[in-house]
C-alpha cells in the first residue's frame, strides 16, 4: 500500500486544512481530459463514443491551467482518450507541475517511447500505464495483439530515463483472481505501483456483459487480496479504500472527490457519469444535485465501487479514523468473515439517458461556431478584394 511519502505529505496537508476550514464539499484530484480520441477501441470503454467532428476537439493549455487553478485540487489525472495524441500534451504537463501540481498522465503506452522527450522526470509527475492483466488478457481488453509488449517496452524505457511509472489496471467478470494474482506479481517484478478498480459499467460500452456487480466484487477482490498474503504488491490507494473493496467498509461515493473537466466543460455528476455540464467549476459544485447520486440512490450508480468515487471517501475516513487507518495498514485486509451490510437499492431513483442529447447539443454548436468562421473568412476576403480594387 506504498504512496510516495512526499505526495501523501502534501496531499495530507491540503486534507487536514480542508477540514480545519470546515468545507463539506471539496475535490481530491482533478480529472482533466483534454480529449476523447484514442488510437485503441477497448470492449469495456465508454469515452470514445462520438461523431468525430466531437473527437476531433481539444483543450487547449491554458484551457488545462485554468482549470487546475479553478478546481484548486493538489493532483490532477489526465485520463482521455489517449493523452499523447495531444499535441499540446508536454507543454500542459510542464504547465502543472510549475503549478506544483501532482500529475498523473494516463496512457496506453504505444506512443510513450517515442513522445518521451516531451517531458521531464519530476517528483510531481508520473506515468500511469494502462495494463489491465498479462498479455494475452490485457491484448484481449483492448482489441488488439501486441499491445502488452509495447507497454512494457515503454515503461521500462521511461523507467531508464528516470521517470516514476505505475500501471493501473480495469478488472472485469471475467479474470480468475489467480490470474490478478500472477499479474501483480509481475508488476512486483516489473518495480512499478499498481492501482486496480472495478470496470463502471458505461451504457455505451460495446461490452455490456463482463462489468461485475458489487457482490462478485467483494468476493473477487478477497480472493486477490488472499492470494497476496506476505508479498510485496505496491498498491497506489489508501489502506481503506482496498479494504473497501473487499467488502470491510461500508462507504458512500464522493462524486465531487474527482470532478471532470473535458471539452464539455465541468461533467455532472462525476468522471464516469455525464448527466450535463457547466461552464466553471463552482457553478457544478453549487448547482449539482449530489444527494440525487451514488449507490442506492440512482440505478446508473448501483453496481459502482470504482476509484475515482471511493477513494476520496477512503481518504476521509482516514482522517477521521486514523486508529482504524492505523490497524488496517498493520493487520493488512480481511479477506474472512462477515462483510459490510450492502447498500439498500429498492428506493433508487431509475436511470435517464441524455447522452444523444449531449452529443447534437454540442454538434449544433460546433456547426454554428464554423460557419460563423467561414462567414467571417469570406467577409476579409471580400473586404481584401475591395480594398486592392
Amino acid at each position: 500500500m506504498a504512496i510516495p511519502f512526499f505526495k501523501e505529505l502534501k496531499i495530507g496537508g491540503y486534507l487536514i486544512k480542508q477540514k480545519m476550514l470546515g468545507r463539506k464539499r471539496y475535490p481530491l484530484v482533478l480529472m482533466l481530459e483534454p480529449l476523447f480520441r484514442c488510437n485503441l477501441a477497448c470492449a469495456g470503454c465508454g469515452k470514445i463514443d462520438y461523431p468525430d467532428a466531437i473527437l476531433n476537439r481539444r483543450m487547449t493549455a491554458q484551457e488545462c491551467w485554468d482549470a487546475a487553478e479553478e478546481c484548486g485540487a493538489p493532483m490532477v489525472a489526465i485520463p482521455g482518450g489517449e493523452p499523447l495524441i495531444h499535441k499540446e500534451i508536454g507543454e500542459i504537463v510542464r504547465g502543472l507541475v510549475a503549478r506544483k501540481k501532482f500529475v498523473s498522465l494516463c496512457t496506453n503506452a504505444l506512443l510513450l517511447e517515442k513522445k518521451l522527450d516531451l517531458f521531464e522526470p519530476s517528483p510531481y509527475l508520473f506515468f500511469s500505464v494502462h495494463l489491465d492483466g498479462l498479455k494475452e488478457h490485457h491484448d484481449e481488453s483492448v482489441c488488439q495483439t501486441g499491445v502488452f509488449d509495447r507497454a512494457v517496452s515503454a515503461i521500462k524505457a521511461a523507467k531508464a530515463r528516470g521517470f516514476t511509472v505505475n500501471v493501473n489496471a480495469t478488472i472485469f467478470d471475467n479474470y480468475p483472481a489467480e490470474e490478478i494474482a500472477k499479474f501483480l506479481d509481475f508488476t512486483t517484478e516489473l518495480g512499478v505501483g499498481v492501482s486496480m478498480s472495478p470496470g463502471y459499467a458505461y451504457e455505451r460500452a460495446p461490452d455490456q456483459e463482463h462489468f461485475l456487480n458489487r457482490t462478485k466484487t467483494k468476493k473477487l477482490f478477497r480472493d486477490v487480496f488472499a492470494r497476496g498474503k506476505g508479498k510485496k504488491w505496491n498498491f497506489m490507494h489508501s489502506g481503506l479504500f482496498l479494504d473497501f473493496l473487499a467488502g470491510n467498509q461500508e462507504y458512500h461515493c464522493t462524486p465531487w472527490g474527482m470532478p471532470a473537466r473535458n471539452i464539455f466543460g465541468w461533467q455532472k455528476p462525476c468522471y464516469l457519469l455525464g448527466e450535463g455540464y457547466t461552464k466553471t467549476f463552482k457553478e457544478l459544485m453549487e448547482t449539482t444535485d449530489w444527494d440525487s447520486y451514488g449507490t442506492g440512490k440512482y440505478e446508473k450508480c448501483a453496481n459502482c465501487m470504482a476509484h475515482c468515487g471511493y477513494e476520496p471517501t477512503a481518504a476521509t475516513a482516514a482522517l477521521n479514523n486514523p486508529l482504524k487507518t492505523m490497524w488496517v495498514a498493520l493487520r493488512g485486509v480481511r479477506t474472512t468473515g462477515p462483510m459490510a451490510p450492502e447498500i439498500d437499492l429498492t428506493k433508487q431513483r431509475p436511470a435517464q439517458y441524455i447522452f444523444a442529447q449531449q452529443v447534437e447539443k454540442t454538434l449544433t454548436e460546433i456547426r454554428k461556431d464554423e460557419a460563423a468562421a467561414a462567414a467571417a473568412k469570406q467577409a476579409a476576403k471580400e473586404q481584401k478584394a475591395s480594398t486592392a480594387a
